[in-house]
């Protein structure tokens, strides 16, 4: 992480680590409660995934996010990454995993169209807990353990404020950084 973020510092780029993930109405392991004697039971609509959300986070504790009732596709991720760089206002530098969204020829061909606003480097392949922000999608999932929505946009509408609530908590994201140096620490002592 320190070699990305002294690439980002020389070319006056603002480091974004990003991920996507999804929401649905499948139950989820969780605790909740009911009266004594009385099991509680969450009834769900849909096992489908029904919104999804793109998330970047920033090495100094902010969170972008943009959440979608569709699947991730090169268009999403484009529209992501033209909001993004129109809300932090400083050419990007963003690191993400293999996803074949990212790594697509429409998308390919729009970074290489904008590269004074967008640089990308990549993940290590299946090295998840090398990205901070997988931690940010846990805890908003973790958050959304016992949210029994009604409809698609009230699951929408509990996505978007879970994250908004881990958005008002940058040292929590910054933890999420040192945490993810310390496994990039163990993952070079093994390799």
């Amino acid at each position: 992480m320190g070699g990305t973020q002294k690439k980002a510092q020389r070319e006056h780029r603002t480091l974004l680590l990003w991920n996507e993930t999804g929401h649905s109405f499948r139950a989820r392991p969780g605790t909740t409660w009911a009266r004594r004697g009385i099991a509680p039971v969450l009834q769900r609509v849909s096992k489908r995934r029904e919104v999804s959300s793109i998330v970047a986070i920033t090495p100094d504790g902010r969170l972008y996010a943009r959440h979608f009732r569709t699947s991730i596709s090169s268009e999403i991720v484009i529209s992501a990454l033209r909001s993004f760089r129109r809300r932090i206002g400083t050419p990007l530098l963003v690191v993400w995993d293999r996803l074949n969204a990212h790594r697509s020829k429409l998308t390919s061909a729009f970074i290489a169209a904008h590269p004074q606003d967008f640089a990308v480097a990549y993940l290590p392949a299946y090295a998840p807990e090398l990205n901070p922000e997988e931690q940010c999608n846990a805890f908003v999932k973790r958050a959304m353990e016992n949210a029994l929505p009604r409809s698609v946009a009230d699951l929408h509408r509990v996505a978007r404020r879970e994250f908004a609530r881990l958005q008002r908590r940058p040292e929590m994201i910054v933890s999420f950084f040192r945490h993810a140096v310390s496994r990039l620490q163990d993952f070079r002592e093994d390799h």
